[in-house]
């Protein structure tokens, strides 16, 4: 497998559907580990991107709620309580004493536990929505694909802040 300069998979130029949307997933979700890279836990803490109070440390719980929530609560239906507590159901919320090593321990914990439940899975099966969620789609049922093309969106756009928050803290830019 090819790899950036910093280590990051690079995503097949040319591949079935699965490997590419697995590939491209994993491309996103090391962007996330690398803008997080050599960062104490108050430079993660800091919210260098007025006005908004997002944080390294806030985006990284966030993704970790995510996988939980798309691949464990819908994909494969189990009851499970968010990552990071009741009272902090999106993650983005800070709490005294927890560090950026933590919160990425978690992190890649949900990601393996992700991995686990799709693999063998075929891009067609199907997941269920929260009566709620329903709602605001307009179906129950959601399939493989659209949660991994979601998730895909989801950490591109979160990069972007990732991006922003990481040039803030320190200077360092790029990829």
């Amino acid at each position: 497998m090819k790899t950036t300069p910093d280590g990051r998979p690079v995503p097949p130029m040319r591949a079935a559907e699965r490997p590419m949307l697995d590939a491209w997933l994993d491309f996103h979700r090391a962007t996330l580990a690398l803008k997080c890279s050599g960062l104490r836990d108050d430079q993660a803490r800091r919210a260098s991107a007025p006005p908004s109070t997002m944080t390294l440390l806030g985006l990284v719980q966030h993704l970790a709620e995510v996988e939980r929530h798309w691949f464990q609560g819908v994909f494969a239906g189990l009851d499970v309580p968010p990552v990071f507590g009741a009272d902090n159901p999106d993650g983005f919320g800070l709490r005294p004493g927890q560090g950026l090593d933590e919160a990425l321990a978690v992190w890649r914990a949900e990601v393996a536990r992700s991995r686990e439940i799709v693999a063998g899975a075929s891009l067609d099966d199907l997941g269920r929505l929260s009566a709620e969620e329903a709602g605001r789609v307009g179906a129950e049922g959601v399939s493989l694909r659209w949660i991994m093309v979601h998730l895909i969106e989801e950490y591109a756009r979160h990069n972007g802040h990732a991006d922003l928050l990481r040039e803030g803290v320190d200077g360092v830019t790029g990829a």
